[in-house]
């Protein structure tokens, strides 16, 4: 099961971003996987909590945006969508296809928890007097 793998590279890039922004924890992740991608995104699911626990992200709801593959045609220049098992031009037909879409493994966003109060517009500020 490569998934623990990805799911361990994963949350070293979250923990990453955490760190960057000087966060506590991160509360939402979102990973933009396509079909083409190498990766089940149930197990990737199921993996996760093993890499994340005892971590910044270990509470963190794992979110997927499954990405379309998308061809662009290197014959009539069209991009179309197209099946895993046919990436083949949606108007001519023609194998000679370059995939745009539907191969990426992505960090999307992560949603952070910052320990840094900010003032409210309804609370006043402190005034030199």
């Amino acid at each position: 099961m490569h998934e623990l793998a990805v799911a361990q590279a994963l949350v070293e890039q979250v923990d990453a971003v955490i760190g960057q922004h000087q966060a506590s924890s991160a509360t939402s992740i979102r990973v933009r996987i396509g079909p083409l991608a190498g990766v089940v995104p149930e197990l990737l699911a199921s993996a996760f909590p093993l890499a994340a626990a005892g971590r910044r992200m270990q509470h963190a709801a794992l979110e997927f945006i499954h990405a379309p593959i998308r061809v662009r045609c290197q014959t009539c220049g069209t991009e179309t969508e197209a099946a895993m098992n046919r990436l083949v031009c949606g108007v001519c037909d023609d194998w000679h296809t370059q995939i745009i879409s539907g191969d990426e493994l992505l960090l999307e966003s992560v949603e952070l928890v910052t320990d840094t109060p900010h003032p409210s517009p309804l609370t006043p500020h402190p005034q030199n007097v």
